[in-house]
């Protein structure tokens, strides 16, 4: 896996392998804040941990260069701890394994964590070098970014110097993005008393799996199935015809991710084993047939189980289904200025019913402050009516275009000098940080970009790697060229 440190440009790709040896899972960022830290030191420049567990450091201008504005280097320390079902690995404690397939790099059945690893390696490929002519450089390397952007949200008022801000946190080379999405967390929680379950019955747990997943902003308007959206249908039948009741629902681990496997437990009785059987073979064809061309490896299956004592009482659990049914899912509108751009979608991404406790977790985003709330407010009703207490929670706004930027357009002019054509300017839907940190510092002229990767937030995250040269040439030529004040 250290044949990644062989790639070119070694700069940033040396640091990213020392990346994937410091375990950082959203949430669990010691290690890899005292890396950073640790790494500062070495390389001989300011560096110090915020109250918001942010890593800032500071270099100085290139003698004769005091006078050229500041600029800010800001991506996240955190990754998504995503790993396929069959992984032992561990994300506090175990590096991530990469490798070389063809023209990517990726890792071995977990996320990569190149989403902001890069990022974070080309601040790090900056503070290091030597012969890199620029003016004063600040390094903002912001924790749990993916969790809630809780490192962006408590970053302290006067703490940066710069003038101008780069997020290294975009995904998709040659274009430069200048707004994103805000976002809400929706959460929706019942405690319910459980029943005991008929001795008479028998369990089954069915499982849906091997889906895509994906980026629950940069990919929801792909098409790629949900698994708790897709399950749910099957087991509202299942009740239906088979006189099954629900006794757990798992499904979904990351807010921000689009749920790729779930796996529910049924019981029922003995005498309908067979029908439900026969059911699952008919939804596993039909969701074959309705996800052709988008998902190839869907498998669902069934198997018996030890019965649990104790299953959700009938009425908690029609309620629970028929909500789940209901709550939106996927795209609900594009910007009218940017059709081709979501404005507004939610992910249904986290669902866990067990002994007694139901907690269904869903992120909200919209370009548009008023269609997020319409949104939240949609699924905060959906519910409600199923008597469940709904929290709203971690919201941001969106960040709107600025495509008189100066900044901007100096990354457009050294992007067309370096490589002889157009870069494109992007709205995201994604959540970046940038929206937060100009409600905090709104004299900051933003844009993001960065080297493309697909996949984020899956196993099958993967980085490209011709384009992590041109991103770094772009990236020096700019602060070499970033106007005097």
């Amino acid at each position: 896996m250290s044949e990644i440190k062989n790639l070119k440009p070694a700069c940033i790709w040396k640091n990213f392998y020392a990346l994937t040896q410091v375990p950082r899972p959203s949430g669990h960022l010691e290690k890899i804040q005292q890396f950073l830290l640790d790494f500062a030191a070495q390389v001989g420049v300011e560096a110090f941990k915020d109250s918001a567990g942010n890593i800032v450091m500071r270099k100085p201008a290139t003698p004769g260069m005091e006078n050229h504005k500041g600029v800010i280097l800001q991506a996240h320390m955190d990754m998504v701890p995503q790993k396929s079902k069959n992984s032992a690995h561990n994300f506090e404690t175990d590096p991530i394994e990469t490798y070389i397939d063809g023209d990517w790099v990726r890792a071995r059945n977990t996320t990569l964590g190149a989403d902001d690893g890069l990022g974070v390696a080309a601040i790090m490929a900056v503070m290091e070098a030597k012969d890199l002519k620029h003016g004063p450089v600040e390094g903002l390397i912001t924790a749990d970014e993916e969790t809630g952007m809780f490192g962006a949200n408590d970053l302290p008022e006067g703490e940066l110097n710069g003038d101008i801000l780069l997020n290294l946190d975009s995904e998709t080379w040659g274009k430069f993005v200048i707004g994103s999405a805000g976002g809400v967390d929706i959460t929706a929680t019942l405690d319910y008393k459980e029943v005991g379950t008929d001795p008479e019955d028998v369990a089954v747990k069915v499982t849906l799996k091997g889906l895509k997943g994906g980026h629950s902003g940069l990919e929801i308007h792909l098409g790629r199935g949900n698994a708790n959206k897709m399950m749910v249908r099957f087991v509202r039948e299942a009740i239906a015809e088979c006189e099954a009741r629900l006794a757990t629902w798992h499904g979904g681990n990351m807010r921000n991710a689009i749920p790729f496997e779930c796996e529910v437990v049924l019981t029922l009785p003995k005498e309908n084993v067979e029908a439900l059987n026969e059911m699952v073979a008919e939804w596993k064809e039909r969701f074959a047939h309705e996800y052709k061309c988008i998902e190839e490896g869907i498998e669902f299956s069934a198997e018996t189980v030890a019965t649990p004592a104790n299953e959700v009482p009938v009425e908690i659990q029609d309620n629970l289904v028929d909500a789940i049914y209901a709550c939106h899912n996927g795209v609900l509108r594009m910007i009218p200025s940017f059709p081709s751009v979501v404005e507004t979608s939610s992910n249904l991404a986290i669902i866990n019913i067990a002994e007694g406790k139901a907690a269904i977790k869903i992120l909200a985003r919209s370009a548009n402050e008023t269609m997020k709330d319409n949104v939240a407010t949609t699924l905060e009703s959906c519910f409600s009516m199923a008597g469940m207490k709904v929290e709203l929670s971690g919201s941001y706004g969106g960040w709107d275009p600025n495509t008189d930027s100066e900044i901007l357009k100096l990354l457009e002019k050294n992007y067309l000098e370096l490589f002889g054509e157009e870069a494109v300017e992007q709205v995201d839907h994604a959540g970046l940080e940038c929206s937060v940190i100009l409600g905090k510092y709104p004299h900051l002229d933003v844009v993001s970009l960065g080297p493309t990767l697909r996949s984020p937030h899956t196993t099958i995250e993967r980085a490209f790697i011709p384009t992590v040269e041109p991103f770094w040439q772009l990236l020096e030529k700019t602060l070499q060229t970033v106007p005097v004040k």
